[in-house]
Order: structure tokens, then C-alpha cells, then sequence
């Protein structure tokens, strides 16, 4: 018989429950890549569009393609999740979907670091958009990635 952990519940509810807070938790984040997405598609059909230089068009292009790969990491935890349904496989999917996340943000970092930099150097020049777009890029980093470190050092173990 498998003992229940310290919240009295087992590894398949646990497996449940943290697959939930995994879902929620990527509601949030699909909604804003979403409309970035609908952003960056919607400005190659503007008049300025035209009037972009080599280096504003890859950065576009970059930054688009970004946000697909982002969009498909962040949907990819709720389609294993229904791919691997009723096959018994819900820690793995879990392990999986966290993965995912983690590289959706990685990827989602890049994505609206991308959209600054294309952003600012439209509107103010490229002088003041490289750093501030470096600079979005180190502070998302941070609060995404550094931030939880002490936690994690301080012996609060992740979820299981």
C-alpha cells in the first residue's frame, strides 16, 4: 500500500492536483501570447510595415516565429494531457507539462524582448532600443528563473 505524503494524499491525486495547477497556471500565460501573436501578425498588414528596414524585418520575423514556438510549448502540457489520457501516465504527463512550461517561458522571454526591441526601434531608434530590450530580457529572466532560486535553497522541495 502506498502511504499518503504530509497533504494525506497519494501520487495519483497528487498527480492530479499539480496537473491541474499546471493548466491554470498556463491559462494565464497562453491568453497574453495569444495576443501578442495577434500583434505581431496584424503589423505586416500596416502601411508602415512597408517602410521597415532589414534589421526591423528579421527582428520581426524572428520574434513572430518566437511567438509560434511559444505559443506551441505553452499548449503542449494540455495536449499531452489528452493524448496520454486514461493511459495511466499522469506523473509523467505532469513532468512533462512542467518542462514544457519552463521552455515556453524561456521562449516567451525571448518572444516580448523581441516585440520591445522591434517596438523601439520603430518608434525611437535603435540606440535606446537594444538595451531596453536586453534589459526586459534580464528582468523577465530574473523573475521568472532567479527569483524562485532561494526558494529552492531554503529546502522547500518542489511539489511532487
Amino acid at each position: 500500500m502506498i502511504e499518503p505524503d504530509e497533504r494525506g494524499e497519494g501520487p495519483l491525486r497528487r498527480a492530479d492536483r499539480n496537473m491541474l495547477e499546471l493548466l491554470q497556471e498556463l491559462r494565464v500565460a497562453q491568453t497574453g501570447v495569444q495576443i501578442l501573436f495577434a500583434f505581431l501578425l496584424s503589423l505586416s498588414f500596416t502601411e508602415r510595415f512597408g517602410r521597415i528596414d532589414e534589421v526591423q524585418r528579421w527582428t520581426y520575423v524572428v520574434t513572430l516565429l518566437l511567438s509560434v514556438l511559444t505559443a506551441g510549448l505553452l499548449v503542449g502540457p494540455a495536449a499531452a494531457h489528452r493524448v496520454t489520457f486514461g493511459h495511466g501516465v499522469k506523473q509523467a504527463t505532469v513532468a512533462l507539462g512542467q518542462r514544457l512550461f519552463l521552455a515556453g517561458l524561456a521562449t516567451l522571454a525571448l518572444t516580448l524582448s523581441g516585440a520591445v526591441l522591434l517596438v523601439l526601434d520603430v518608434a525611437v531608434g535603435r540606440g535606446f532600443a537594444v538595451p531596453t530590450a536586453a534589459a526586459v530580457g534580464v528582468v523577465l529572466a530574473g523573475l521568472w528563473f532567479v527569483l524562485p532560486v532561494p526558494l529552492r535553497r531554503n529546502g522547500i522541495s518542489p511539489p511532487r
